[in-house]
């Protein structure tokens, strides 16, 4: 008879057991199913596009924007992108974040399966009743098992939000990681941007200290007017003031660097200095493909993706507050047998057992759990307005990073040619004043003018490096790869579940 009643036990809670697999409730699902809200996007970019954007512009693919740093050939670069990746808080946390929505998903997943509880425990009491006192030793083994049964998708939508918030924390994560690898770059670019304006500043402040040299011996031999020699002494301190401001702001960039990378500062200058090719040179970003339809770029930017991860969670959350206005049906079963003796005489056994169902129906709560869904509603409809408002902020960031390329390949060309007249202009005029027909006022006003002029032409290409960099990060660039952690793990666990396994784009469309 035991035995029986243990297998019907056994039975009962692998029939359950399989009932709890299937998604959706028993009888109905409540709440919304989820669809894509469409994003407030054209048909295609309206910005100027440079020339190296265009000839790409309609062969876009996500994995030509993966691991983008890496493309700059700079190791140096990578080395710091690493370094801060492992010391920065934001990525930290937002790792963080996904293992607390793992456990989230692990206690949503386990409430559509029935727990199964035991107990062991040993009593000895004594007792009387007006006589002599006996000794009763109890030995106890108890099983107990529950089950709610989820007969309107209460437990389904909860499900579904929990894999949703994972997807995500996940997405968080990636961008996170993006805005360090932004961070870093930018920051690598300004040191170096800094080391060819104090090289350029450098050889400037050389040239003065030569033609000062020059007028000094003009003037011994009675060729120059001591006026000159003063300019030019004057010209070579203006020099040499504005190359050790210089180097002083490339001293702070080597500060900033130390404090995004976590590394010491005497490791980050020995890493910095041993790639002589790299000194003084800025990163050069290949031009990446960027697809035609601005929809497609988006899908590839982690904060629209977790905005979009985060409508689905809200949407949800609606039919898990909406479960919880109708009746909830739950299981239970225990089994308990006991050994037990009286004042040290043969063990008896002694069990108790009990399986039935329990239904709960909610009355009056004043009005409560309408209300919860009420405020679910309104959630949704703020998580609609979010994703949309990044969908316009990730619009508005791919848009200006190409006026941007497009205006510094307009201005490129012209500053070149400006520079190339300057310098001719210069040395006319130093060549001028060496064999006495010029006046030194001409030379340093041209010397001056031909600095400026070059001084832009580095302004120029940090800016045209920056606008690239921006636009991989606008573009969604790199998070799309093998190193998330969590995704499609719930996906291998329970392949039937739908609402991981299909992806919906933008457009509508299943993937």
């Amino acid at each position: 008879m035991h035995n029986h009643k243990l297998r019907l036990l056994g039975l009962s809670l692998s029939s359950l057991s399989l009932s709890a697999c299937m998604t959706g409730g028993l009888l109905t699902t409540v709440g919304p199913d989820y669809h894509t809200p469409t994003p407030p996007t054209d048909s295609q970019w309206h910005a100027p596009q440079s020339e190296a954007v265009r000839q790409l512009a309609h062969q876009g693919n996500p994995s030509d924007l993966k691991k983008w740093w890496q493309r700059f050939n700079d190791p140096v670069f990578n080395r710091l992108l690493e370094a801060a990746q492992n010391e920065s808080a934001s990525v930290a946390g937002a790792k963080a974040r996904i293992e607390e929505s793992r456990a989230n998903l692990v206690g949503a997943d386990g409430a559509l399966l029935p727990s199964l509880d035991s107990s062991m425990g040993i009593r000895r009491s004594s007792s009387s009743f007006g006589g002599p006192a006996f000794v009763w030793m109890q030995y106890q083994i108890g099983l107990q098992s529950s089950w709610e049964i989820d007969l309107f998708g209460g437990l389904a939508r909860q499900q579904e939000s929990a894999i949703s918030q994972l997807e995500s924390r996940n997405a968080g994560w990636h961008d996170a990681r993006i805005a360090v690898a932004v961070e870093v770059a930018n920051a690598y670019l300004a040191y170096r941007y800094c080391e060819t304006q104090a090289q350029l500043l450098s050889s400037d402040a050389d040239s003065r200290r030569a033609s000062s040299k020059l007028s000094v011996i003009a003037q011994q031999a009675g060729f120059k007017a001591q006026s000159d020699v003063a300019l030019a002494n004057a010209s070579t301190a203006e020099g040499n003031r504005i190359l050790l401001a210089q180097q002083s702001q490339c001293e702070r960039a080597i500060k900033g660097l130390v404090a995004i990378t976590g590394l010491q500062e005497a490791q980050l200058r020995q890493w910095l200095a041993q790639s002589p090719n790299q000194l003084a040179k800025l990163p050069t970003p290949p031009p990446f493909k960027i697809a035609s339809m601005p929809a497609t770029v988006l899908l590839q930017r982690p904060d629209v993706a977790a905005a979009e991860r985060d409508v689905a969670e809200a949407s949800a959350h609606i039919g898990v507050e909406q479960a919880k206005r109708f009746p909830k049906l739950s299981l239970s079963g225990n089994i308990t047998p006991t050994l037990q003796n009286i004042n040290g005489a043969a063990l008896m056994l002694a069990q108790t057992w009990a399986i039935g169902p329990t239904i709960s129906l909610p009355l009056f709560d004043a009005g409560k759990r309408a209300a919860d869904v009420d405020v679910a509603r309104a959630q949704y409809e703020a998580s609609v307005s979010t994703f949309r408002s990044k969908v316009r902020t990730a619009v508005k960031e791919v848009e200006e990073a190409l006026v941007r390329l497009d205006s510094v390949d307009k201005r490129l060309p012209e500053a070149r040619s400006a520079v190339s007249g300057y310098q001719t202009n210069f040395k006319a005029t130093q060549s001028l004043f060496e064999v006495g027909l010029g006046s030194l006022m001409d030379v340093e006003t041209a010397r001056r003018t031909m600095l400026s002029a070059e001084l832009a032409i580095k302004e120029l290409e940090q800016e045209q490096v920056s606008a690239w960099i921006a636009l991989y990060r606008a573009a969604g660039g790199s998070w799309e790869d093998t190193d998330a952690i969590g995704e499609n793990s719930h996906n291998e666990a329970d392949p039937q579940n739908k609402t991981t396994t299909e992806k919906t784009d933008f457009s509508g469309k299943k993937s």
